[in-house]
């Protein structure tokens, strides 16, 4: 078993295969090449910050420990071309490696949109630990400013620890509020929100250029709007999935530019090859259509269930909601499920209902603000997506929320449903039980 791509995907993979069929009966190589393996890339804005004080914290397992359960990690081995008809693996250097079952996870690429100077010294990605470790030398080298391009779950969590560490800094982004998985109303608390916390947020204004000085150094962020001075552009513009190895193997790449697989992992098109996590395409739980959402949660489970269907055990994903949560300060966001422009796109025939509440019970210290939005197809009541914006206490509620759509629901459902109470905690009614009957006498109305 050759495994390209020593990540989520690959490594769970990997290590599934293992325990289903022993080391006599299956040897498995995984091929990274980058010098890291089973690292946290979630965790590079927490190391920026300071928050964690060892980047090797971020390092699930090494290479060793795979070694121990006699799984073979390659660092710094890129797969350079797959051969279906031959069955080989090219890696650097002209080595092929023969395989019998391939997992192909090679994983996104940030997105990199054709913005003259977008290469130049002092521009970071957020992808791997040495973006983190190029970003923290940047700092102690007495960065100032900085200007974050993209107003996402990468762009949002980077602005909040850069501005933890000192810099002033500038949100930029072409979308008019940030985190566009978020409906205009919701993002616009997200905006606010950020803007009382003291960040220049700059909406509604895609990138130009990026200015540099005599020796090719990132000066300045230039909009239609203006130029805003910085000696540090980190990019948050999202990931795609990357899939040039698999393209120019010959594999089916789907209408979301990632990998096409049946719901085990296996290519449609070489069912005998596997891809799983960012560079696959998945489904929509809810409306059943293609989908390609880069999150570790996601690419963790289609690595167990390919590691799965190698070791004999059938399995199959069961899709995706989008399912997310990130902070900014005290500010926590979630969402999952369709935003009124998915519901609307699919064709569905829905309402919206939005709630106040506190995160807490009103009189208990340290009560929140809480926004809860639901989506519900109108006439059977169904779940179709929630939106949480709020203060602390507020981000983990949507994991209620995605529970109940996951479960295929109906507000009415949820609003009877038996959730937990105390002061600290929550008030009497949860804010997301509020939203739900709210949602649900509307309905009945």
């Amino acid at each position: 078993m050759v495994v390209i791509g020593g990540d989520a995907a690959g490594l769970s993979a990997a290590a599934q295969a293992r325990r289903l069929r022993p080391a006599s009966e299956l040897e498995i190589v995984v091929l990274e090449q980058g010098p890291d393996a089973s690292y946290s890339a979630c965790g590079i804005p927490y190391w920026v910050g300071g928050l964690v004080s060892d980047r090797n914290r971020l390092i699930a397992r090494t290479p060793a420990e795979f070694a121990a359960r006699d799984i073979t990690v390659r660092t710094g081995t890129r797969a350079e071309e797959i051969d279906l008809s031959a069955g080989t693996v090219t890696v650097t250097g002209g080595e092929r490696l023969t395989y019998g079952h391939l997992v192909v996870a090679t994983g996104g690429r940030p997105a990199h949109p054709d913005v003259p100077g977008l290469d130049a010294a002092g521009v970071h990605g957020v992808h791997r630990l040495a973006d983190g470790a190029d970003i923290r030398a940047a700092i102690a080298a007495g960065a100032k400013r900085a200007v974050v391009l993209g107003g996402g779950y990468i762009g949002l969590e980077m602005a909040e620890v850069l501005k933890t560490r000192g810099l002033e800094v500038t949100v930029v982004l072409a979308d008019p509020v940030p985190m566009a998985q978020l409906d205009t109303d919701m993002g616009e608390r997200v905006c606010k929100a950020m803007g009382d916390m003291g960040f220049d947020m700059q909406t509604g204004q895609p990138v130009r250029e990026i200015e540099v000085d005599g020796d090719g150094v990132v000066q300045a962020v230039r909009t239609d709007a203006g130029s805003y001075p910085c000696d540090l552009v980190v990019l948050g513009l999202g990931m795609g999935p990357e899939v040039t190895l698999a393209r120019e193997a010959g594999l089916d790449i789907g209408v979301t530019g990632a990998i096409d697989v049946r719901r085990n992992q296996q290519s449609r098109s070489h069912p005998e090859i596997f891809a799983a996590g960012d560079c696959s395409q998945t489904f929509h739980r809810i409306t059943g259509e293609p989908a390609h959402i880069a999150l570790g949660t996601h690419a963790n489970k289609q690595g167990r269930i390919a590691g799965s269907v190698i070791g004999g055990r059938p399995a199959r994903f069961a899709g995706v909601l989008g399912t997310a949560v990130t902070k900014v300060g005290d500010l926590e966001v979630g969402r999952t499920g369709l935003c009124t422009t998915q519901a609307e796109d699919n064709g569905y025939d829905y309402r919206t209902e939005t709630i106040e509440g506190t995160t807490r019970a009103g009189y208990y210290p340290g009560a929140a603000e809480i926004a809860v939005k639901l989506l519900s197809e109108r006439g059977s009541g169904l779940l179709l997506g929630a939106q949480v914006v709020g203060g602390p206490g507020s981000g983990k509620r949507i994991d209620v929320l995605a529970t109940a759509i996951w479960a295929g629901m109906t507000a009415e459902e949820l609003a009877g449903s038996d959730l937990s109470y105390a002061p600290p905690f929550s008030p009497t009614y949860d804010p997301v039980v509020v939203a739900a009957r709210v949602a649900s006498r509307i309905e009945q109305g």
